[in-house]
């Protein structure tokens, strides 16, 4: 049986940050994988949606031409070579990252799935391997709703979506959160109708009213329909392959059918294919690996990162839990999850950019806060660009001065959120960030000046 110093299960973005460390460092590492080489985000993530998010806002924006006087003949799409492109940005991200670990010295890799055979032991097919230190690094995937009817319909899932070969000509989203939303607006802008269904009363349930409300306008103007508190009841398939949503709204049955079926209604950690059970690793009731501070699980020579571990479903938050974890490993403890201020955004166009607590977080949070919003129709710049759908909502602790978060629906927004985030990190006053002379014209130099319309919530 060999043995290693490290074995690494799972080859998420984390994997490029910490491995060439611990190679560094002297460490032999084994590298198992039984999927494609980068995760989620490089293969059915980040990388393949945002390269065909921005070839559907390049349709968009051809055929708003006449709106600043750019007129251009009849636009069309070629879906081939849309999903060309971004079938060539993924393989190209995910062979890279695998030629480059085949390249290392000091790194074995293995190809197939791990599950635990002891504490100290991992099984890959025939093979056992041993290792002092396991990190656990093995993702998650896309949750099967147990829709009645299912397992007669030809669904697909975000992974499934990106093989298409031909544009849906009516695709049915079943879940009005980040995934859903980016895939409506763009194969809408591809050119597909797109219906999205909801059960929850507002779409991203997880984000303020006003932000969900704001987001719905924009999809909604752009020719997608919406049903929001829509229980889907049944799904079935008829000869000509068109597929049947079956749900009630408001207590009322309702009915569409479209040609394809995404179903976006969350994801699952891959923990349960670990046999996590021989290595004493526990897990909690959502099935995500516990960890504490430094990504510790309750085994402590064993560490969990990126999205099975629950605490951040991001590319850029499970790249952090691998810095968490190495500077642990290498006796430094610069980095702690408590730590951490959550920053995301949403990839429609306008993008929604995130970062701490949302307005709902803040008034269950028994602080003195302040609130400052401004829709994005009063900023110059996104006027000049004539993009103006969308608002912006600062949050800040009145006693202590420090920003609780904030939201960017609009023009800019998954950029420019990024200034709070290291300011947040300072716990500095944001008096101090008032202070800030920023570039004109820009939608960021719009920042501090919000500020001047603080009020108590």
């Amino acid at each position: 049986m060999n043995k290693y110093d490290v074995i690494w299960i799972g080859t998420g973005q984390a994997t490029g940050t910490v491995v060439p460390r611990l190679v560094k460092a002297g460490k032999s590492v084994a590298v198992v994988e039984g999927g494609r080489f980068g995760g989620s985000c490089v293969n059915y993530g980040c990388t393949p949606t945002k390269t065909i998010v921005a070839s559907a806002r390049a349709a968009h924006m051809a055929r708003r031409g006449p709106d600043f006087g750019v007129v251009t003949g009849e636009i069309s799409v070629d879906f081939a070579k849309v999903m060309e492109r971004q079938n060539n940005m993924r393989r190209g991200a995910s062979q890279g990252l695998e030629n480059w670990l085949r390249g290392m010295d000091g790194v074995t890799i293995y190809n197939g799935y791990a599950a635990f055979a002891g504490t100290h032991t991992i099984q890959i097919g025939d093979a056992l391997i041993a290792g002092e230190t396991i990190i656990i690094n093995a993702g998650g995937r896309a949750r099967v709703h147990p829709i009645p009817g299912i397992e007669n319909v030809d669904w697909l899932d975000n992974a499934r979506l990106l093989d298409l070969e031909e544009l849906p000509p009516h695709l049915v989203v079943v879940g009005g959160s980040y995934i859903g939303m980016e895939f409506a607006q763009a194969f809408r802008r591809l050119g597909s109708e797109v219906t999205i269904i909801e059960r929850s009363p507002h779409l991203m349930f997880r984000e303020d009213p006003d932000i969900a409300a704001a987001a719905k306008e924009i999809l909604e103007g752009e020719g997608i329909a919406i049903h929001l508190n829509a229980d889907v009841k049944r799904l079935a398939q008829d000869s000509d392959q068109k597929i049947d949503v079956f749900f009630e709204q408001d207590g009322a049955a309702n009915q569409v059918q479209g040609t394809h079926l995404l179903l976006a209604v969350g994801r699952v950690p891959n923990s349960d294919r670990l046999n996590l059970e021989a290595a004493g690793v526990a897990v909690n009731e959502r099935g995500y690996i516990v960890v504490n501070d430094v990504m510790q699980t309750s085994a402590p020579h064993i560490f969990a990162i990126g999205d099975i571990n629950g605490e951040g479903a991001f590319t850029h938050t499970s790249v952090n839990d691998g810095e968490i974890f190495w500077d642990y490993f290498s006796g430094s403890d610069d980095r702690i999850l408590s730590e951490r201020v959550i920053t995301y955004a949403m990839f429609i166009d306008p993008p929604l950019g995130r970062v701490g607590m949302s307005e709902k977080e803040a008034r269950a949070s028994g602080r003195n806060v302040l609130m400052a919003t401004r829709p994005m129709k009063y900023i110059a710049r996104a006027k000049e660009k004539d993009e103006t759908a969308g608002l912006v909502k600062v949050l800040v602790d009145a006693d202590s001065e420090e920003f609780l978060g904030a939201a960017i629906l609009g023009v800019g927004g998954d950029e420019i959120i990024n200034m709070f985030t290291p300011f947040m990190y300072a716990k500095q006053s944001y008096k101090l960030f008032r202070k800030a002379v920023l570039t004109h014209p820009t939608v960021a130099e719009l920042m501090p000046w919000i500020l001047d319309d603080l009020k108590p919530l």
